[in-house]
């Protein structure tokens, strides 16, 4: 049998949907330039499956959709949000209120918690100036405190100033029993640079005199001018250089006075210039059988006096030859070191001897007294 439709007429064909099926006429038209089918926005009579990408919850479209993304509603948050594109602004951005801590409600809403604007100021009225002043005042009472202590520690410990000066000076005035001869006198005393044009020098301890008072140790000229403030103790050893060719005695006169007094008889020493009155030189000490022994007071060569100002003591040295000669023209260290000298002591390097010798002696007691100023740590 033949199917209906006649002899000869060809079978008609099922329709089949076209691949690229026309678009609806409530969409919008799709660009000439793409190829391939795209989802579109549901018509507004036909409202979305709830949670889905097009419910106003996610993102529309795709990564090429250009538009701007829905306001964010008040409905259910989807379980994976969908990506959002690069340098878009984050959902929910520019929200009048952003807590930071515990959920407002627990303050009583943002009036009480507070909350910022775009521009990151605070609206709470009030809320910021009261910490801030008891955050100054606490800074402030901290700040005088340690202030005050550091005052007070000052003066409880003797620190710097005229309380720790007058320590020091006391201290030092204390050195003649508290320190070992050994180390007021080094046995062996190195001078770098001492000697003529800057040459070494090294001095050997020969002999050390008996602790003792000032009867009998300076001339009555001497003797006088240092008088006013008065002796304590008296300290003298006596050296030689390394060829033994030179001798000098080196002595520390510890003092009764207190500092003004001592500031005085110093500016009295260098206004008048009695350390250079050859009517005033110390006396050497005389040791038997050491090569000292004929250094005597004809034998005084040159000499040095110094009057310490920050401690009770008068250092002083005085040299001579080894060999007992006598001297007609003694000559003050200074002068004896001046270029172009031609005396005999300064040709000798007499006056190198006295001065290098006492200022050694001289640096090793202001270490002592340093030291013995200095608070336990």
């Amino acid at each position: 049998m033949r199917p209906a439709g006649g002899p000869g007429r060809p079978r008609p064909r099922a329709a089949t949907a076209s691949p690229h099926p026309a678009p609806r006429a409530d969409g919008p038209a799709e660009r000439p330039s793409e190829t391939t089918t795209r989802l579109r926005p549901v018509p507004a009579e036909a409202p979305a499956p709830a949670g889905s990408a097009l419910d106003g919850t996610g993102a529309p479209g795709g990564p090429d959709d250009g538009r701007t993304p829905p306001p964010i509603s008040t409905g259910a948050v989807p379980a994976t949000p969908a990506p959002r594109p690069r340098n878009t602004p984050a959902p929910g951005a520019g929200r009048p209120f952003t807590p930071f801590g515990p959920p407002p409600e627990q303050y009583g809403g943002p009036e009480q918690y507070g909350a910022y604007d775009g521009q990151a100021r605070s609206r709470r009225p009030g809320g910021q100036g009261r910490p801030r002043i008891v955050a100054a005042a606490v800074c402030l009472v901290l700040g005088v405190g340690l202030v005050g202590g550091a005052v007070t520690g000052g003066w409880l410990t003797g620190g710097p100033g005229e309380g720790g000066a007058r320590g020091a000076f006391a201290a030092a005035g204390d050195l003649w029993h508290s320190v070992p001869v050994d180390r007021l006198f080094p046995p062996t005393v190195q001078g770098r640079g001492a000697g003529p044009g800057g040459a070494d020098r090294t001095w050997t301890r020969i002999a050390v005199a008996p602790d003792s008072g000032c009867a009998d140790a300076f001339d009555p000229l001497l003797r006088k001018a240092l008088d006013p403030a008065g002796c304590a103790r008296l300290l003298r050893a006596t050296y030689t250089d390394a060829t033994q060719s030179h001798v000098t005695t080196v002595g520390l006169l510890f003092t009764r006075a207190d500092a003004a007094a001592t500031a005085s008889l110093a500016r009295r020493f260098e206004k008048e210039g009695l350390a250079r009155r050859s009517d005033l030189m110390p006396l050497p000490y005389a040791a038997r059988g050491t090569a000292a022994a004929g250094f005597g007071a004809g034998q005084r060569a040159s000499w040095t006096v110094s009057v310490l100002t920050d401690a009770p003591v008068v250092v002083y040295a005085v040299s001579g030859w080894a060999d007992g000669r006598a001297v007609d023209d003694p000559q003050p260290a200074e002068e004896a070191m001046e270029p172009g000298a031609t005396t005999a002591p300064a040709q000798a390097g007499l006056g190198h001897e006295a001065r290098g010798l006492a200022d050694r002696i001289e640096r090793g007691l202001r270490k002592h007294a340093a030291s013995a100023t200095e608070q336990p740590s």
